[in-house]
């Protein structure tokens, strides 16, 4: 049976995921850019953005590679200079990662956009597709897969981390349900998680740089979309369903120093 795709973005996340084999050359140190390549690494947790640092410019010297903290620096940098790659974090207090891809891709047609999240549930990836990433991948894997995801991202190709991608094949193809959760807007989304964390209102609201009314609304859309009516029943789904955030973002990115240098 052929399945009729029509919004572009869908397509973009479909090519993605049908891209399962790894590109195991381009982990290879002789592998390198014509040019040196501006990677700028979106990341609010400094222990993972060295670590990424460390595995990208391992991989030859054509990787010039800058950091910035939150998705604020990251466009007042880009005002700045030439960036070819942007890495982000979806995860980010302020401004999101999406919103920050949002407005990258808008207003920086140039600039590849590779998502690296904690967050290895495909209804994130879809969001950061439909955002306007070109890759996703996810921290546990970043070590082994993301050379390959820069080199098909800056090559104008697409990629999907291989545990993520027959699940969102399976959600875009309808052989997959849709989750609940899947009803959500992107803040609403944001909220839900920092719910599930265990994070206060109050908290969530300092973290979005929104007020307390703001997030208390959005908490009870959540229940009203999700058909949950407490607090409980919201963290019991969202545990369900991956969306706790209390990874040690020290282990998200490399598990033991040798995975800090490319093979």
């Amino acid at each position: 049976m052929q399945v009729k795709v029509r919004r572009p973005w869908v397509l973009m996340a479909l090519k993605a995921a049908l891209a399962l084999a790894a590109d195991t050359a381009v982990m290879n140190r002789t592998s390198s850019f014509a040019t040196d390549l501006q990677i700028l690494i979106v990341d609010d947790h400094a222990i993972v953005r060295e670590g990424l640092k460390r595995i990208l410019e391992s991989a030859g010297k054509h990787m010039m590679v800058s950091e910035a903290s939150s998705g604020a620096q990251a466009l007042e940098m880009l005002g700045k200079r030439r960036i070819d790659l942007l890495i982000v974090d979806l995860s980010m207090p302020g401004m999101s990662g999406l919103d920050l891809i949002k407005r990258v891709h808008a207003e920086y047609v140039g600039v590849a956009l590779l998502v690296l999240s904690m967050h290895a549930e495909e209804q994130y990836a879809l969001r950061a597709f439909q955002a306007g990433a070109k890759g996703y991948v996810t921290k546990d894997s970043a070590g082994a897969e993301l050379l390959t995801a820069v080199r098909r991202v800056v090559e104008g190709g697409t990629y999907v981390s291989a545990h993520l991608a027959e699940r969102v094949v399976m959600q875009l193809t309808g052989t997959r349900r849709s989750p609940r959760h899947s009803r959500l807007s992107d803040r609403e989304l944001e909220v839900l998680r920092g719910i599930v964390a265990g994070h206060r209102l109050t908290d969530i609201a300092h973290e979005l740089h929104l007020s307390v009314k703001t997030i208390s609304t959005h908490k009870s859309r959540i229940q009203e979309k999700l058909e949950l009516p407490t607090t409980a029943s919201l963290i019991r789904y969202g545990i369900e369903h991956g969306m706790s955030d209390d990874d040690d973002p020290s282990q998200a990115v490399f598990d033991s120093p040798s995975q800090v240098h490319a093979p």
